[in-house]
């Protein structure tokens, strides 16, 4: 397993480190003769992906790919026949970490197959939901997965010594997510109260009011976290490379749970024609499909959001993309770190307006909203810390699913990825091999990627016609 070299070890202070510049990313001075990069598999990102690059002496790049050699993984066969009220739960062991959002996607594309509408309430607790999902993740990435980077270590472990202040502070934020999580969802991950139509169990009225104390009580961490990668943003690559932005978008909101599919480049469309903008296919290197839109690639996650959606930020969370220098337009892949450090105060900021509105109403104890069995089909999305998600399903006239399709964040962002390394490798020519893999290597996990959950193809060539029968993922 490759590891990444250390870059320079920053001051030993718990407060934001003064800002001492990185190696830039074009060094003009190469070294001579050839390199080579080989990162089997990447660490610090979650499933296994490869970076295989090759620059020759006189500084031309002749091999850049980035491979996915995951295993795929069948759970769209596995919903095949399931009934409705199960569907959902399958669904959210798709991923640990994203497991609300595939639940909430789930469930708004059952909900939409068979005409099933939500009451206000339940509206409200899955935008919490999606929330707290969000803040789990996108704290865990920065802090635990991209910090190490800029720190010059390869774990959040040494800076547990050289930084005890802001790690502690870091963790108390994380735990505040997972507590989130479970006073809504029943527990941190896998979430067992959501059900078609509603909510099978509901936070107490002295939960939400002890939610809202812990939501508020982390802003203090979250501003410091601010404040410490405002120190740090000098050792961001500067590297930029303009692509197509998407994700959910709103008039009236910063769109997270609910909305129209955006981009910058495109016209807006409704949820169903999903399909007109992912526009899947396949690579020879990758067990995931790619995408494509207007161009050869595009992006999706907390920077695509902030691109589409920034103007409709909470008052505290526009405040930290200013202190943060993170502006409309930004095209630096690095920075989506960044974003969802912005995302995740506007996630408090969010929140503790919903808890007060559900403080404000009194929960109630709501039973499902019933479905009319029928034949029928329907589409869901939600903004996942990755990206856009999206489920959608056709059911039979019994509730049963005989069509399934999951499009995961991750799969729509793998062409964007292979487009910027090899963008960004011929300005690291100059570098060692051990800079360039840390360089290359820092890219690829800034996009936070879910590989995993992304493999959702196996190649069936070769096979006889009726093994062929059997895969049901080339379809499309």
């Amino acid at each position: 397993m490759a590891k990444t070299a250390p870059a320079k070890t920053a001051a030993k202070t718990s407060k934001a480190p003064k800002a001492s510049p990185a190696a830039p990313v074009s060094v003009p001075e190469a070294a001579a003769g050839p390199k080579k990069v080989r990162v089997h598999y990447l660490t610090r990102v979650e499933g296994h992906g490869n970076i295989v690059v090759d620059v020759e002496a006189d500084g031309s790049v002749s091999t850049c790919r980035w491979e996915v050699p995951e295993a795929p993984r069948f759970f769209e066969a596995m919903l095949i026949g399931r009934d409705y009220k199960d569907v959902h739960h399958i669904v959210s062991r798709i991923c640990g970490i994203c497991a609300i959002g595939h639940q909430l996607a789930s469930l708004q594309a059952t909900e939409d197959a068979l005409n099933i509408n939500v009451s206000e309430q339940t509206h409200i607790l899955r935008r919490l939901a999606l929330h707290a999902e969000n803040l789990q993740s996108h704290l865990l990435h920065i802090a635990y997965l991209v910090l190490p980077d800029l720190m010059g270590v390869d774990s959040i472990l040494p800076l547990a010594a050289t930084h005890k202040d802001a790690v502690l502070k870091f963790i108390a934020a994380r735990r505040v997510s997972n507590e989130f999580s479970r006073l809504i969802c029943g527990r941190t991950t896998h979430p067992q109260r959501m059900t078609p139509g509603g909510f099978t169990m509901f936070p107490s009225q002295d939960e939400l009011v002890s939610l809202r104390g812990m939501l508020k009580n982390s802003l203090p961490n979250l501003d410091f976290a601010v404040d410490f990668f405002a120190g740090l943003m000098d050792r961001f690559p500067k590297f930029e490379r303009e692509t197509e932005y998407v994700g959910l978008v709103s008039p009236s909101e910063y769109a997270m749970y609910w909305g129209e599919i955006g981009s910058t480049k495109d016209e807006r469309r409704p949820i169903r024609q999903y399909r007109n903008m992912t526009r899947e296919y396949l690579v020879p290197t990758s067990t995931a499909k790619w995408t494509k839109n207007q161009g050869e690639s595009y992006m999706v996650g907390a920077l695509a959001r902030f691109n589409l959606n920034a103007e409709h930020l909470m008052p505290k969370a526009a405040a930290a993309a200013k202190t943060l220098g993170l502006k409309k337009g930004c095209a630096n892949p690095f920075l989506i770190t960044i974003a969802q450090l912005v995302e995740c105060v506007h996630t408090v900021e969010e929140s503790l307006q919903l808890v007060d509105a559900l403080l404000a109403r009194g929960i109630r104890d709501e039973a499902p909203a019933k479905a009319d069995i029928f034949a029928g089909r329907g589409a869901g999305a939600v903004e996942v810390p990755r990206g856009i998600l999206f489920h959608a399903y056709e059911y039979d006239e019994h509730g049963r699913i005989f069509q399934a399709d999951c499009v995961i964040p991750t799969n729509q962002n793998h062409a964007n990825i292979q487009k910027d390394l090899e963008a960004l490798t011929p300005t690291l020519s100059g570098l060692t091999e051990k800079e360039m893999e840390l360089k290359l290597s820092m890219l690829v996990r800034a996009y936070d990627p879910c590989i995993s959950c992304s493999t959702h193809l196996i190649d069936a060539r070769g096979l006889d016609d009726g093994a062929r029968s059997l895969v049901r993922f080339n379809r499309k």
